[in-house]
């Protein structure tokens, strides 16, 4: 039986400077949150390189945004500026998380219909999770 998909919910954007990285990230969150799930990867620059492309970034929030807002998780440094050029409270926030795990924490409880403060506080609470 699948998890009928809420009519809007937040939407999350992983900006890595690696596109693979990026990449397998937002389909194992998606795994965790459900076929339904709003994940957009923004990695590596426009030529394939190691960076970050405000570019990607931009289209990564366009395709996931349903208008009850996005959250932006960069993995570090440099990723970190670029999110924040795209920082709008209450519509865009960057979240300072563990990538991996708050990745999955906010995707998991986006896919329930779940606002951006809640999305954000899952991911922020993933930064806490023991693994022994």
């Amino acid at each position: 039986m699948t998890t009928p998909e809420p009519d809007s919910q937040v939407g999350i954007v992983l900006v890595s400077h690696s596109d693979a990285l990026a990449r397998e990230t937002a389909t194992l969150a998606g795994q965790f949150a459900g076929p339904h799930a709003r994940i957009a990867a923004a990695g590596g620059t426009d030529d394939g390189g190691c960076g970050t492309s405000p570019d990607k970034v931009a289209a990564a929030i366009e395709q996931v945004d349903q208008g009850i807002g996005v959250l932006i998780i960069p993995d570090l440094g440099g990723s970190v500026l670029t999110a924040r050029l795209f920082e709008r409270p209450s519509a865009v926030v960057v979240a300072d998380v563990p990538f991996v795990e708050g990745a999955i924490a906010a995707a998991v409880l986006a896919a329930t219909g779940a606002p951006l403060p809640a999305v954000l506080q899952a991911a922020d609470d993933a930064r806490t999770y023991r693994k022994l």
